[in-house]
């Protein structure tokens, strides 16, 4: 049987290492060792954040243990997750459809995304969630036309305690991420290996043969008939410079950024992250109690309880390189315009929820969906295969969208996970 090699076990990787296993014996490679996560209560991070011994690394290692940030341009901070899962282990949930940019190159995944949707499980019914806050902020924007809506999430929430806990890991399995899909394709046969990180594709005669990874001091080859690169955003590109095949000096990262007020007794904090959204052009606004911002700023209050929080994830400009050297990025002029806009829109809502201007404040810039430093044109759509790759190396995961989302990306970068895998059965299998 031939061999694939899937770098990388997030979104992408996992859907790749399920479709193909049976028709290849497949071996996922992860850099991360295992997963954690957080289990640090928040009574025990607020008593550690009014030391003022938790801000910097030491609060994100707590709060974020399978997570790696590092910082940019404009003080941003790109996150990623490491670790079985990837960053879908880190995630709100969310299951919104964000092909846009897929469908005006000509690539329909209709198919895909509903053979996702029966997959993970979705649902968009969880407003016995809402605590009174979120719900009146709901009502704010129906109020100024905004057209709010409810998000979709993956998993089975009939398992969820509404702790607010999702982005920390979920403690109840409610949340799916795509360690499910993982075990489905260890199931079938595939096999992994946790603790090397791939450094480069072994390219010999202009194939693919298989893919050279570290782990500590130890240096392997895992040799392949077919190599699926899936290590994100930032860590597809960085393998592809390394192997020799440029990639486009650009990226994009859907930068979001939390403002937030004092709002006694909101306990958003202990709410489902992200139930409802409102959807501009540029941008997407919803609910969201900001964990990170509340680990690393210290202009945020010890009380998490008494903080209510509005997100603005933001569609950024592709300016920015992001491998094989540490990633470029910041925020061009329209994206400041535009991410100034959306946070006085978000000032606005939490005033009709009773806030004062003076007890409004910003959360930490960060961002954790990167992508787009080889994007898909229009003369991809059939074999989703850019044509400077070798005819065995593909890419599975958000490196190949060819604009940023501004919306949550995990159901979107499966669909294009699946539809990838198919073509590499059409073409090798």
């Amino acid at each position: 049987m031939k061999r694939a090699v899937v770098v990388g076990s997030g979104a992408g990787g996992a859907v790749a290492a399920r479709e193909l296993q049976g028709r290849f014996r497949v071996t996922t490679i992860e850099a991360g060792s295992r997963y954690r996560r957080t289990t640090v209560s928040l009574p025990a991070m607020a008593a550690l954040k009014r030391t003022g011994l938790l801000f910097g690394g030491r609060a994100f290692r707590l709060g974020y243990p399978a997570m790696r940030f590092h910082r940019v341009e404009d003080g941003m901070v790109l996150v990623r997750g490491i670790g079985p899962g990837g960053t879908t282990t880190m995630s709100a949930g969310n299951a919104k459809r964000a092909d846009q940019g897929l469908r005006a190159i000509g690539i329909d995944l209709d198919a895909e995304f509903e053979q996702v949707r029966r997959e993970v499980g979705v649902t968009s019914d969880l407003r016995r969630f809402w605590r009174p806050a979120t719900a009146r902020l709901f009502d704010a924007c129906r109020a100024l036309g905004l057209d709010p809506e409810p998000l979709p999430k993956m998993g089975d929430y009939r398992r969820c305690t509404n702790c607010g806990r999702c982005v920390l890991g979920c403690p109840t399995g409610a949340k799916w991420d795509s360690r499910r899909m993982l075990g489905q394709a260890r199931a079938r046969g595939a096999g992994m290996v946790k603790g090397w990180r791939v450094e480069s594709v072994v390219i010999e005669r202009g194939a693919a043969t298989g893919v050279r990874a570290r782990r500590g001091m130890t240096h392997r080859v895992f040799e392949a008939d077919v190599v699926v690169l899936a290590a994100g955003g930032l860590g597809t590109p960085g393998i592809l410079e390394r192997s020799g095949i440029g990639c486009e000096p650009r990226l994009f990262v859907d930068p979001v950024l939390c403002v937030a007020a004092s709002l006694p007794g909101a306990n958003q904090c202990r709410e489902v992250p992200m139930l409802f959204g409102v959807q501009r052009q540029h941008y997407l606004v919803a609910p969201y109690f900001d964990y990170l911002s509340y680990l690393l700023n210290p202009d945020w209050p010890g009380r998490a309880e008494d903080i209510f929080s509005v997100m603005v994830k933001l569609a950024d400009e592709p300016a920015g390189r992001a491998g094989p050297h540490p990633p470029r990025k910041g925020l061009t002029g329209a994206d400041r315009t535009r991410l100034d806009e959306a946070a006085e829109l978000c000032t606005e809502l939490l005033l009709r929820l009773g806030a004062g201007r003076s007890d409004v404040f910003l959360g930490t810039l960060n961002a954790g969906h990167p992508g787009g430093s080889l994007p898909l044109a229009a003369e991809d759509a059939r074999t989703l295969h850019p044509a400077r790759l070798p005819g065995n190396l593909y890419v599975a995961d958000a490196t190949l969208l060819p604009a940023a989302l501004g919306n949550p990306p995990i159901v979107t970068i499966m669909a294009l996970a699946t539809r990838v895998s198919r073509a590499i059965l059409e073409a090798l299998g």
